[in-house]
């Protein structure tokens, strides 16, 4: 079989253009040149810096920026994603054309996404997609619905005094004799329960608007801390309705008094208590509201589906804060492919 021509790959990828190539559409709807400043200013050394101007030039931004969306998108490593570029003419495409002698590979998008994480600014390029669904039409509606889920890491297999330790904010002292050791131990991360199963890692707190179900503020933290103390941190007073959803366990008399004082209408379900079972009329107001508090269900759903969203393969919250950033993000353009394509029919 001989080398294809241009033409063969023209025809391919026309072939795949009518079956509904999804990453066509994501191309085309991002708006990719308005993360270019704050990307370059975090991953680029300034001239004055550099010791000689002579070698390659860097590979662009945008194109490892994409290839971190792709890497999101279909849940890969490093290394996965480098092959699946190579390999698959969509991914190529989809980082732009004239890119196959230049392909970046496993390590240099792992120094990328190292260089976005320590800088901080995987939060800012969410937020600018979210004035970018704004603009498009995209306002938050229908009241806001918070919750939390757990994202786990790799289990440490640590001893107790070294929990202990890591606990109170300290390095156990076999690990700093052992350097390579202590990097690969998660010293951020932390043990909670839920259902009565017990969880290693970390919580993507997330706001979601109820009409577009699209991620509007989110925060990350170890998974010990309590759903209800990052509420005041996620509340979106851009939501056009004052409505507030969130399940019993940011129920407190302290929250409903900082909701009213705030503006907003708390729809939290009530919880009952010993002794004080929940009255009839009290059962039917949660229903209502769990209609509507469920559909942030359908958003960790599909985080779970496409993106693994409940594990991630890093070490401390700043990477795992980079990571599920990412995967709030890649949501949100996902969401708007769906929309988009729902409001075309």
């Amino acid at each position: 079989m001989g080398q294809l021509s241009f033409f063969d790959t023209d025809k391919r990828l026309a072939a795949l253009s009518a079956k509904g190539d999804p990453l066509e559409a994501i191309a085309r709807l991002v708006p990719w040149e308005s993360f270019r400043g704050d990307i370059e200013a975090a991953v680029l050394t300034p001239e004055a810096e550099r010791k000689s101007m002579a070698g390659r030039k860097p590979i662009d931004a945008i194109v490892l920026f994409r290839m971190l969306i792709l890497q999101s998108l279909y849940n890969l490593s490093d290394e996965q994603v480098e092959y699946q570029v190579r390999d698959r003419l969509s991914f190529t495409r989809f980082l732009t054309s004239g890119i196959e002698d230049c392909i970046p590979d496993g390590t240099t998008l792992w120094l990328f996404r190292e260089k976005l994480a320590q800088a901080g600014i995987i939060e800012r390029l969410f937020d600018g997609f979210d004035q970018h669904l704004e603009a498009s039409g995209y306002i938050a509606r229908g009241g806001q619905i918070v919750d939390a889920s757990i994202v786990q890491v790799p289990r440490q297999r640590n001893t107790r005094a070294e929990n202990e330790a890591v606990k109170s904010g300290q390095t156990p002292a076999a690990w700093k004799k052992k350097p390579a050791k202590n990097r690969q131990k998660d010293k951020d991360a932390r043990w909670t329960k839920k259902h009565g199963r017990s969880f290693y890692g970390y919580k993507n707190h997330v706001n979601a608007d109820a009409r577009y179900k699209l991620i509007r503020r989110y925060d990350v933290s170890d998974a010990a801390v309590h759903d209800s103390q990052k509420l005041d941190g996620l509340l979106n007073k851009a939501n056009t309705s004052a409505d507030v959803f969130a399940d019993s366990a940011y129920r407190s008399a302290e929250t409903e008094a900082g909701l009213k004082a705030r503006g907003f209408r708390s729809r939290i379900q009530v919880r009952a208590t010993r002794n004080h079972p929940l009255t009839q009329r009290q059962q039917e107001a949660n229903r209502k509201k769990s209609r509507i508090r469920a559909r942030i269900e359908h958003v960790f759903g599909a985080q779970e589906t496409s993106t693994g969203s409940r594990l991630v393969r890093t070490v401390g919250i700043v990477r795992a804060r980079a990571k599920i950033g990412l995967q709030n993000l890649v949501y949100n353009i996902r969401r708007l492919v769906t929309l988009e394509s729902m409001a075309a029919v």
